[in-house]
């Protein structure tokens, strides 16, 4: 075995995060990393890279013991890390950030064409000779600039590989050429732990995983001997007999109405009504408009021409102040970014478009919406110690779960949700889905963008398909499959 972990317990405070975790990965393999979000992946991984210390445990690597006491270390002795959110300076070049910290110098200069020969080097094994050296970071895409993370792996010769939910954010494309480059590293040698929320990904790419539960290792072998149901029982601790539950609802009149409505001048218009008990799903490739068109219905975009209808009444040129006073609620595909005020607490995140709700004459009555918060916190299964703690302390799953509850507390009529289930456990997209589903059955209309089409197909009742800018003609579920969707999405809108 290179890396071996052994018994490996941390607590914080009085929250035991790992309780006596082992995993082992072998030069030449690919490990699955499985678990709900907060079960002790990210703790476990922070331990290997030296990022934090462990309570208890060994540490072993190619042998040896392993004992990082920080990053720097950890890398050095081997273990490179990459983070959903890549870390990468966008305003230096690729070589730059390549040779970061890892610098070749004499006499205090940096040798420049040693550095240019590494990177060339490293570029050319991981088959991207087209990424030139002299770029900069913020000029390249999302799939370039992890292959720059991963070349800054092969320069600081690691042997130990982690990747953590790498094709979250990526194209189909992007994670097609990840995968391969996946199987190209581990055909020479490294070990590599791969973490991600997607079943059928790690079974791409690893061929043993290892499930956690609450901080423990509940199960783990060969992927091609273990069926989905058995590992999602293991990460859930239940069995999900149906993953896309599906409530009985009959779709009732027009609630939202767009009549050619177009975000910038010459950019297609965009028809489409959605009913009350109904779930729509709007697929499509990344850049295809998805977002901008769901951004320009909750006013964050402006609408250069065509007229918005809720319930309705016409508005065209309406703010987001003005949507929620409509009864439209809008989430986020940017969680940290836009989606949720990280440094504010649960009881703020969940109110703050709906205040007035819980107010009196202009004054907020804290009782009253803890006594809010708290229904809904039980209500979404919200795994947190109460109202007051903030949002950034939680896992990703219980922070979508918050951002949807603030369109549950503002009452909305109408649920915008762009990529709802993102980076987040299947145990947390069940209980997300099953949320969805009782609010159409009790009249709301749901307008849902998503790129995993397993979801569109198991969630909604018609699906629209966008490519590049146009949306064709929604069509029941039942009429569509994941390759003519893709066909659609790919070949454009007729």
């Amino acid at each position: 075995m290179l890396l071996e972990m052994r018994d490996v317990k941390k607590s914080f405070g009085a929250t035991r995060a790992l309780d006596g975790v082992s995993l082992t990965v072998a030069a030449g393999e690919t490990r699955a990393l499985i678990g709900e979000n907060g079960a002790g992946k990210s703790t476990l991984m922070k331990i290997l890279s030296g990022a934090i210390q462990p309570d208890s445990g060994s540490l072993w690597l190619d042998g040896q013991p392993f004992a990082p006491r920080g990053p720097r270390e950890g890398r050095q002795k081997g273990v490179a890390m990459i983070y959903q959110e890549l870390a990468l300076a966008p305003d230096l070049t690729v070589e730059a950030n390549i040779m970061l910290g890892q610098e070749r110098t004499q006499l205090g200069f940096i040798r420049r064409r040693d550095h240019e020969r590494a990177v060339a080097r490293a570029l050319e094994e991981l088959d991207h000779p087209e990424i030139h050296a002299r770029t900069k970071v913020r000029d390249l895409g999302l799939g370039a600039s992890q292959v720059v993370e991963i070349a800054r792996a092969l320069v600081s010769r690691a042997r130990v590989l982690v990747l953590d939910e790498p094709t979250s954010t990526l194209t189909q494309r992007d994670a097609s050429r990840l995968f391969t480059l996946v199987d190209r590293l581990r055909e020479r040698g490294m070990a590599i732990v791969y973490i991600s929320h997607f079943l059928e990904e790690t079974r791409r790419v690893a061929q043993t995983y290892t499930v956690l539960r609450d901080g423990r290792g509940v199960a783990s072998g060969d992927l091609a001997g273990a069926s989905e149901r058995a590992i999602i029982a293991a990460m859930v601790g239940r069995e999900l007999s149906e993953l896309f539950p599906h409530a009985e609802r009959v779709p009732g009149p027009a609630l939202l109405e767009l009549a050619g409505i177009s975000g910038r001048p010459g950019a297609p218009a965009t028809n489409l009504v959605v009913r009350r008990g109904e779930i729509l799903g709007l697929a499509g490739l990344i850049g295809a408009g998805r977002t901008t068109l769901l951004r320009a219905i909750y006013g964050l975009d402006p609408v250069v021409s065509g007229t918005v209808r809720v319930a309705g009444r016409p508005d065209r040129s309406g703010s987001p102040r003005a949507r929620i006073a409509q009864g439209v609620g809008f989430a986020s595909e940017d969680r940290k970014g836009e989606g949720l005020a990280l440094d504010l607490s649960i009881a703020d995140n969940m109110t703050l478009s709906a205040l007035e709700r819980d107010s009196r004459l202009g004054f907020l009555n804290l009782s009253r919406r803890r006594r809010a918060v708290l229904a809904l916190m039980e209500s979404l299964r919200i795994k947190a110690r109460g109202p007051g703690q903030k949002a950034a302390s939680l896992s990703g799953g219980n922070q979508q779960k918050i951002a949807l509850a603030r369109l549950l507390h503002q009452q909305a009529d109408v649920f915008l949700l762009d990529e709802p289930t993102r980076g987040i456990d299947v145990g947390s997209k069940a209980e997300i889905y099953a949320m969805i589903g009782r609010q159409a059955a009790q009249g709301r209309a749901v307008v849902m963008v998503s790129s995993y089409l397993p979801e569109l197909l198991g969630v909604c009742d018609r699906i629209a398909v966008m490519s590049r800018g146009r949306l064709s003609d929604p069509r029941p579920t039942a009429e569509w499959t994941e390759h003519s969707i893709m066909e659609v999405a790919t070949r454009g809108v007729g």
